[in-house]
């Protein structure tokens, strides 16, 4: 029985270890350019706290709704006199003639009051004008949820087809540290067999070496990058994140230079405009400040009154009091600060105008630079491609009369330092060129 016991333990052991390995595992996530980007929306910290400021938004809506609605509380109050309350008033008041004043208590030793008041405003101009506000604030919070998410959705495809590229570019480098590994081993071969000198081995070796670091530094880059992306959409490092696009020289020809662009497409630009209907608000809430207020309000209570603490006999009744009421309330002199606070949000509203300007000032210069480093970039890829391509048939057609016994191992080793300086160029094009069309999309307002 205790051999049982203990192999039991055993399997029990190894399975809560497996059940602990699977939670612990790492998840595999596959993603395309969008399935990235509506990660990063659901999981990254900055939208997580921007929709966390719109949701404050809203309650901060209510807090102001709150203010048109009745105003019902409750009160209640117990007093216990040790000293009852005194009353000097004149002796013939009282029929005393031989005092000219006796002191008199009034009250009992135990005093409850409970009762309820309710209020409900009628008029208040600056209410009126937080009401009609609460939905310009509201898009105002949302609008700014918009631009964070639009902030972060552009670095996601930066980096997104940053790594797809580095990607390509990494297979491309282990193609030519495969050539270089046989021109290694047939040059080897060369030299045992007299054919070649030992300088030569050395050339290509060194060749090789050079390839290798270039490969663990595009690499290494490549992690970073990775860690990088997973930080920006909020994904655990321990999880493994895989790229299912991918994008060329082609992707990027879609002829979107020549575009026009309005400014009400940038968010920034709608973000002002709803400012300046805010700041329009506040205007008129100082200005509406100056007229009355009006109020109604009604109350109940009973109170009763004890020398003994039998509050709860029916022997002496409570007493009720009951009213209505309305009240008005106006500020007839306020030492000019509502002229001050109406002067202060209209400077504010200019300076808000003023920043509106600035904005599409900064859309203008946005989109003529993108636009120039845009074009600048498809030039440059159209020429690097071409280079690249005559680098690879230099490449080819130097083995083929190596092969034949036409040409040299230096003019190998040359024609793959140009090609690999070739590559190198190419995708660091495709880099610039994807970082310009993000940003030229962006500074139109169409990413």
């Amino acid at each position: 029985m205790q051999k049982n016991s203990v192999g039991t333990g055993w399997k029990l052991l190894v399975a809560l270890l497996a059940i602990a390995g699977n939670v612990n595992a790492q998840t595999k996530n596959e993603f395309s350019i969008q399935q990235c980007v509506n990660y990063g929306m659901k999981n990254s910290i900055a939208v997580k706290n921007a929709l966390l400021d719109m949701q404050n938004q809203v309650e901060v809506n209510r807090e102001i709704t709150s203010s048109a609605y009745p105003q019902l509380s409750a009160d209640g109050n117990f007093n216990d006199f040790f000293s009852i309350p005194t009353q000097v008033v004149p002796g013939a008041a009282v029929g005393d003639t031989f005092h000219k004043y006796d002191a008199l208590q009034f009250g009992t030793n135990y005093q409850v009051t409970g009762g309820f008041n309710l209020q409900q405003l009628l008029f208040d101009g600056t209410l009126f004008v937080g009401l009609q506000a609460r939905k310009s604030a509201l898009a105002f919070s949302a609008k700014q949820v918009e631009i964070t998410q639009e902030q972060i959705k552009a670095n996601i495809y930066k980096i997104y087809y940053q790594l797809a590229v580095g990607e390509k570019h990494l297979i491309v480098i282990d193609t030519n540290i495969a050539q270089v590994q046989k021109q290694l081993h047939d040059t080897k071969i060369m030299y045992d067999n007299g054919f070649a000198e030992k300088l030569d081995e050395n050339k290509v070796s060194v060749q090789l070496n050079n390839i290798l670091t270039q490969r663990e530094k595009i690499f290494n880059q490549l992690q970073a990058g990775y860690v990088g992306l997973k930080f920006l959409i909020g994904m655990p490092q321990k999880d493994t994140l895989v790229l299912t696009d991918s994008i060329t020289d082609a992707d990027l020809q879609d002829n979107i230079l020549d575009e026009a662009y309005s400014y009400n497409d940038r968010k920034e630009v709608q973000l002002m405009l709803l400012n300046v209907q805010l700041d329009q608000y506040n205007i008129k809430r100082y200005r509406l400040s100056a007229l009355p207020t009006i109020s109604a309000f009604a109350g109940y209570s009973q109170n009763a009154f004890r020398n003994d603490f039998d509050f709860f006999t029916a022997k002496i009744p409570w007493y009720q009091t009951s009213y209505v009421g309305l009240k008005f309330h106006m500020n007839l002199f306020g030492g000019f600060m509502r002229t001050a606070k109406i002067n202060e949000t209209k400077i504010a509203l200019q300076k808000t105008q003023n920043n509106l300007e600035q904005v599409k000032q900064q859309i203008d210069n946005d989109v003529a630079l993108s636009r120039l480093n845009y074009s600048t970039a498809l030039n440059t890829i159209e020429t690097q491609k071409k280079n690249n391509q005559l680098a690879q048939e230099v490449y080819t057609t130097t083995i083929l009369k190596y092969q034949q016994g036409l040409g040299s191992n230096q003019e190998i080793y040359d024609a793959q330092v140009q090609l690999t300086t070739a590559q190198d160029n190419y995708y660091s094009a495709l880099y610039d060129a994807i970082i310009a069309h993000v940003d030229y999309l962006t500074a139109i307002g169409k990413l």
